[in-house]
């Protein structure tokens, strides 16, 4: 790689990276502790939320059992704060245990205390949950939600008055396959959101195959199950939508998990970049005509370096090297590690995992929930990941793998290097879990992005960033000729003469959502010399002196941006 030395970003020299395919980044270094600021504590006692994941686990090893649920931050009431929505599991027909568990929603108040309100807001429903996804798919101005399941998905629509209606048959996306991840966008570009959303296999209770480790019952991995194809449901704009991924080219099945949506060729139309469970990976590039192409073999990230597909869960796309590239990270199997594609532009993506170190320090860690995300607002766009074993009996054949897995965290410091922070960052991160989604949201208003980790078959965890010094813009969008959540709109951000890109957008992770807003963290610097917005209808809004502390809102086309008032 060449390195650049660009102009200091609060005193501190900040890096650039000039990608060259044929030299590899410097390896990974150990973060001295003495310069650890940020510590993750676990705050889910104090914080409210009371939530236990049920897998309906009754001694048959079922396979949806080990896959676990995810969770979605979103404001759903519009007062300007992130809640949190966990997906749940339930008991399985005639086998009941724990009785009808449900999702849970919990209404923030602004400072890190939550209040469930699940009853109240009409989402007290029992099914076999797995992802969630939020969007505003009707531009009414309040965000719905879309819940996977094993069997027929749901479709909320936000009312507006802290209620949501079911309506996912009369929209035509309750879809009854066993589905795990979904993403929002508009892939048309109408202004209305369309929805993607991930099939993994074809599993029922009477078609379960039993699978043994050394004599003893187990849960089954996914070869032995037939893939079921992706969906892609076109917002027609009446509250109803049409599956268009046959004509789309998107109908392939792959075992797919998770999904992110992204801009990796920088040409305004948002692609899809999704991880399959022992088939090769799918990157499918938008042609913008209403249809896409499978690019992910000449991309290079169809497979491992080894030539064989991973057990991929997880996946995130951000701008980790500060070029304005969408890169990508993909969560894997045990002994797999994680796969961290850089985008080297002209279509190619290269797994750094390996040369950076990451992938060493990764290998035994069986990865679900994914994020690209800048926890430390040094500017640079970090890698944090969730993991835990689909197989409780693993240790009996492998020694060295684990069932509950500690969290895995990558620093980028912007001169090539990912360091492994984990141990920096407090015991709470180290604690080892069976752990799947994984979701950042500012949920207590200073400023950097918490977590929530979510735990098959256990309690889900709140991790609240404290002890980070440097500051943040955090945008909020409202689009008018584009989708009123803005997913697809291109943020530019300049600080002290570095650019920062990002992408509004739903999927990402596993199964989960972070909050909707645009973080970009500016270290010691107060504001953002300057913003533009690239809306997906065209429309580019310039802004100027932008600053860090509360929230800023901007509305597509209108020439001043207004600061939250929280």
């Amino acid at each position: 790689m060449n390195w650049r030395l660009v102009l200091p970003l609060a005193g501190v020299a900040v890096l650039t990276v000039s990608s060259c395919k044929n030299e590899k980044p410097a390896a990974v270094t150990k973060l001295p502790a003495s310069t650890a600021q940020v510590v993750f504590k676990d705050v889910t006692g104090e914080s409210g939320v009371k939530f236990v994941h049920n897998t309906g686990a009754f001694g048959q090893y079922w396979m949806p059992e080990t896959m676990g649920a995810g969770c979605a931050w979103f404001d759903y009431d519009g007062d300007g704060d992130p809640d949190l929505f966990l997906v749940n599991g339930t008991d399985w027909a005639g086998h009941a245990k724990s009785g009808k568990t449900t999702g849970a929603l919990y209404r923030n108040d602004g400072q890190g205390k939550f209040t469930d309100v699940t009853k109240t807001a009409g989402l007290a429903d029992s099914f076999y949950g797995m992802g969630a996804a939020a969007g505003d798919y009707d531009n009414d101005g309040d965000l719905d939600l879309y819940v996977t399941a094993v069997g027929a998905n749901r479709l909320y629509r936000n009312n507006g008055k802290g209620t949501f209606t079911e309506v996912a048959a009369q929209a035509g996306v309750a879809d009854p396959h066993w589905s795990a991840s979904a993403a929002w966008l508009d892939y048309d570009k109408d202004g209305l959101l369309d929805l993607f959303v991930t099939n993994y296999v074809e599993w029922s209770p009477d078609k379960d195959v039993v699978c043994k480790i050394q004599a003893e019952k187990t849960y089954c991995t996914p070869e032995v199950y037939k893939a079921v194809p992706n969906v892609l449901y076109k917002n027609l704009g009446n509250g109803k939508f049409k599956n268009v991924a046959a004509e789309a080219g998107v109908a392939e099945g792959r075992k797919s998990l998770g999904v992110t949506v992204c801009d990796f060729n920088q040409d305004g139309w948002p692609d899809l970049a999704i991880a399959d469970d022992t088939m090769a990976n799918l990157l499918y590039k938008n042609l913008g005509n209403g249809k896409f192409e499978d690019v992910a073999t000449p991309a290079g990230i169809d497979r491992g370096l080894d030539g064989r597909a991973r057990g991929a869960m997880g996946i995130d796309a951000a701008d980790f090297t500060g070029e304005g590239h969408d890169s990508l990270v993909i969560g894997n199997f045990s002994n797999e590690s994680l796969s961290v594609y850089q985008n080297e532009g002209a279509d190619f993506f290269n797994d750094i995992g390996p040369a950076t170190g990451i992938a060493q320090v990764s290998k035994l860690a069986l990865t679900f929930g994914t994020l690209l995300a800048d926890y430390d607002n040094n500017g640079w766009v970090d890698i944090v990941a969730a993991a835990g074993h689909v197989k409780p009996q693993i240790n009996l054949v492998e020694e060295a793998v684990t069932y509950a897995q500690p969290m895995l965290l990558f620093c980028n410091n912007g001169q090539g290097q990912f360091q492994d922070a984990c141990k920096n960052v407090g015991p709470d991160v180290q604690k080892p879990r069976v752990a799947r989604g994984l979701a950042a949201a500012d949920f207590d208003g200073d400023g950097d992005l918490d977590l929530c980790v979510t735990v098959n078959g256990g309690s889900a965890v709140l991790l609240r960033n404290d002890g980070t010094k440097g500051n943040s813009v955090r945008v909020r969008l409202k689009g008018a000729k584009s989708n009123r959540t803005g997913y697809g709109a291109k943020l530019v951000a300049k600080v002290n003469g570095r650019e920062m890109t990002t992408l509004l957008r739903s999927g990402m992770s596993y199964c989960s959502q972070s909050e909707p807003v645009a973080h970009f963290g500016i270290g010691g610097a107060t504001k953002l010399d300057s913003l533009e917005v690239r809306w997906p209808s065209g429309q580019v809004d310039h802004y100027t002196d932008v600053p860090s502390g509360k929230p800023v809102s901007v509305t597509e086309g209108q020439a001043a941006f207004q600061v939250a008032a929280r």
